[in-house]
């Protein structure tokens, strides 16, 4: 019989368990949606790939359009990991200056594009989910805020409209990097991107 002082210890190796199969559910659904595209991708090829099982993967996840937008949270999760780590590297490096911060941020996320650049595909190539448009939706006003904090902008039309050229400048840059054959193109893609985002700043005008 379990004591109580062994409980923890056994919620600690379940919960490493639970979240070793999702990963490893997730990275075999990827690769499937890599492959096959949404629409032709099918739960079946994903149990092979993973070695679980259905009932494992419905009992995780719920089916094949969950498993599409739980990839993608986890992405959304780590460029924005890989962002924040951006802004506190400009930061420690002495920068105070919004923009440059936001750049740095930029710079983050743009590796984190590059090193995950298999998965991020499949958000790229049109064979989604219909249920997709308001999952990315929501992400994409939670980058703007993100960003709009960054900039130290605020809420006129002039501030959101300046917000929303940053953000879409950094999408648009993504879906070029995501193509890239070598590091080479992603970094020449990279840098016109951060460049675009400089010459757009309006105190440049000034």
């Amino acid at each position: 019989m379990a004591t109580a002082s062994n409980e923890p210890a056994a919620r600690t190796r379940h919960w490493r368990s639970t979240a070793a199969t999702r990963k490893q559910i997730l990275d075999a659904a990827a690769e499937v949606f890599a492959e096959l595209g949404f629409r032709d991708a099918n739960v079946s090829e994903v149990v092979n790939r993973s070695g679980s099982s259905v009932g494992s993967i419905y009992h995780h996840f719920g089916g094949k359009t969950e498993l599409f937008l739980a990839i993608w949270d986890d992405l959304q999760d780590a460029l924005l990991a890989d962002a924040a780590q951006g802004v506190a590297d400009a930061r420690a490096a002495g920068e105070t200056d919004a923009l440059a911060v936001f750049q740095g941020g930029a710079q983050g996320f743009f590796d984190g594009i590059w090193k995950r650049r298999n998965t991020a595909k499949i958000f790229f190539v049109g064979d989604v989910p219909p249920e997709f448009a308001n999952t990315r939706r929501d992400r994409s006003q939670e980058w703007l805020r993100r960003n709009s904090t960054l900039l130290h902008l605020g809420k006129s039309a002039r501030d959101r409209m300046q917000v929303g050229v940053y953000t879409s400048v950094i999408s648009e840059a993504s879906q070029e990097i995501v193509q890239c054959r070598s590091r080479r193109e992603a970094r020449a893609i990279i840098e016109a991107a951060l460049d675009i985002v400089a010459r757009l700043d309006p105190r440049q005008a000034r």
